[in-house]
């Protein structure tokens, strides 16, 4: 998701190399020796920064948090919540077509067991990560004006963000692994649908959910069409 810069500081260029290697050769690729000769390095740095490949990883991760914060972040706040979540899980779902070995790793699919440090559960969990925490914030404040906006009935947003978030994670996986491979556009026959009935659920009306998703599903078609043929799964 990132490219290398003059500027980088050794941790970015390790981070940065790995985060390449996912996108090209997926999880196998992340030893020691290859990160640090793709990066033109010796083995010893990645210990000396990192302490090992689990360490590595777990700052791969952070920065795919990073990467989705600023994705997050240039959504603009309107008057419409449910159509800025909407563009939110899309953001989610482009980002994750773009390094889906990454997005393996940030969201606990099993390709990432073998680098989970042991034992240390506050290292290991994402949730409990700043990175993922920053991102999540805009989830829940856009929650928060959805409540407040009485488009829905009252309830705590940080139960609705949870909810969103575990529809539009389960959604993309579920995309990643080639499981709406018979539709013909999983995002306006699956994905759109049912975060509309999810806003339904929560007490709203569905020709506004419709609407709202709408306004933001027509102008990413382009983005949708591209991204489909430009998906790296190794």
């Amino acid at each position: 998701m990132s490219e290398d810069s003059p500027t980088e500081s050794v941790p970015e260029r390790l981070v940065n190399a790995t985060i390449a290697l996912l996108a090209e050769q997926g999880p196998a690729a992340i030893k020691a020796r290859t990160v640090a000769a793709a990066t033109g390095l010796s083995t010893m740095v990645v210990y000396s920064h990192f302490g090992g490949v689990p360490e590595l990883v777990r700052a791969v991760v952070d920065q795919g948090f990073k990467e989705l914060d600023r994705a997050f972040s240039e959504i603009p706040a309107s008057s419409d919540p449910i159509a800025d979540l909407f563009a939110m899980a899309l953001s989610c779902r482009r980002l994750a077509r773009q390094n889906p070995h990454l997005y393996d790793l940030m969201f606990g699919l099993s390709t990432r067991a073998t680098y989970r440090p042991v034992g240390e559960s506050d290292v290991r969990l994402s949730g409990r990560s700043p990175a993922f925490r920053d991102a999540y914030a805009h989830t829940l404040e856009a929650c928060v004006r959805l409540v407040n906006s009485g488009w829905i009935a009252e309830q705590a947003p940080e139960v609705i963000a949870a909810q969103l978030w575990s529809y539009v994670h389960g959604y993309i996986t579920l995309e990643l692994s080639e499981h709406f491979v018979d539709f013909d556009d999983p995002v306006a026959q699956v994905m759109m649908p049912m975060g509309v009935n999810l806003v339904v659920g929560l007490g709203g009306d569905r020709d506004r959910a419709v609407a709202s998703h709408e306004s933001v599903l027509v102008p990413d078609l382009s983005v949708r069409a591209d991204d489909h043929n430009s998906m790296n799964v190794s």
